[in-house]
């Protein structure tokens, strides 16, 4: 009875809809992450580089931006990423109304044309 039932399930394959990762970094955080620490490169070093006596202080204070704004963004963007940047999707604005057409080639047409009709009556 054991063969019976092993024989009714097909096995799967186990990767089937994970989420693609590096490692422990998920894939969809990695060119956000990037951008993070660049950015708290650029900032620290151009901004701020002149405050700092030696080249530890900078690096210590581009690890922690890094990690603050990898943190952040981790948060924000998680699990569940689509609750947190789906709000910024601009949503269409649906409007009724009409537009008169306006050839661009024979602007003055219409008017030519409204000004014959109304002599006809």
């Amino acid at each position: 009875m054991a063969k019976e039932r092993e024989e009714q399930f097909r096995p799967v394959n186990q990767i089937l809809g994970t989420q693609p990762s590096l490692g422990p970094i998920p894939a969809d955080q990695i060119i956000p992450w990037t951008v993070i620490i660049l950015t708290a490169y650029f900032v620290i070093n151009s901004i701020f580089g002149s405050l700092f006596a030696d080249d530890f202080q900078k690096w210590l204070w581009i690890g922690l931006m890094s990690v603050w704004g990898i943190a952040t963004w981790w948060i924000l963007t998680g699990g569940k990423s689509w609750r947190f940047l789906g709000k910024f999707i601009a949503v269409p604005t649906w409007t009724r109304g009409f537009a008169r057409y306006q050839s661009w080639l024979e602007v003055h047409y219409e008017a030519k044309n409204w000004q014959t009709k109304r002599r006809k009556k």
